[in-house]
């Protein structure tokens, strides 16, 4: 069975981002349908959910103040928002990638630092889709058991990062500079943010593995309304394959 994962994208860079996504998707076992703002958008349509990167969020969902140089899609927010809250009251895996991650948080009433490299002075600055930067996987979270605890090279193409969790959320990973990388559940659903981007990094095995953790769960949420046999979630991927 292929889960189909809704993947929200910007209106102006999402026609070139979404196929890539979609292959990372693929690659995992999944199908990938492309949602934007102003277009019908369901999480009772999909078995997953991806909240792609691009725009920043406006501060205006979390109490923050408005900065000359963001660019704000405020119907994009709304959509998320309500994508997220409704993945989570209705059991559906969620991943947020970069602004994705960011909004997987807000949405679960946290808060962003908008000057992240301004409160991290000593974290390295990037600006580049190749991996430069390095994260700590925090160990015995969903992340390590997926990705392993080895320092990981990742891309950095963000400004704003995670400041205070949102409701359930723990740390999953930080970069050198103590500057929060990674955001996931402590419980169901399955729910993962990384501030990097996967989806550029497809050639590595740790990177795909966090598509294949996404589409494993929403597997097991479809077997699972399907009344199939359900997929352990926190079990290798190669562990994973001898149930399929």
């Amino acid at each position: 069975m292929k889960p189909t994962i809704g993947v929200t994208t910007s209106t102006r860079s999402g026609w070139r981002i979404f196929p890539l996504v979609a292959f990372n998707v693929w690659l995992a076992g999944g199908r990938a349908v492309r949602w934007v703002a102003g277009k019908p958008s369901d999480v009772a349509d999909v078995d997953g959910l991806i909240i792609g990167g691009g725009d920043d969020i406006s501060p205006d969902l979390y109490g923050g103040q408005i900065i000359t140089s963001s660019r704000l899609d405020t119907e994009r927010d709304a959509m998320e928002q309500r994508l997220v809250e409704e993945a989570m009251d209705q059991g559906k895996p969620v991943l947020g990638i970069c602004r994705g991650s960011q909004m997987l948080n807000v949405a679960l009433g946290g808060r962003l630092d908008q000057d992240a490299y301004g409160t991290y002075t000593t974290s390295d600055r990037h600006w580049t889709i190749l991996p430069r930067k390095t994260v700590r996987i925090v160990p015995e979270t969903r992340l390590a058991r997926h990705a392993d605890t080895v320092p990981m090279k990742v891309n950095a193409l963000h400004s704003q990062a995670v400041s205070t969790l949102g409701r359930g959320l723990r740390v999953a990973a930080r970069d050198t500079g103590g500057m929060i990388q990674a955001i996931e559940r402590t419980e169901e659903p399955f729910a993962l943010g990384v501030q990097w981007h996967p989806e550029h990094l497809f050639y590595a095995h740790r990177q795909r593995a966090i598509f294949r953790a996404l589409v494993a769960a929403a597997r097991a949420r479809a077997a699972s309304e399907a009344q199939l046999p359900r997929v352990d979630l926190d079990a290798p991927a190669w562990a994973q394959s001898k149930t399929k």
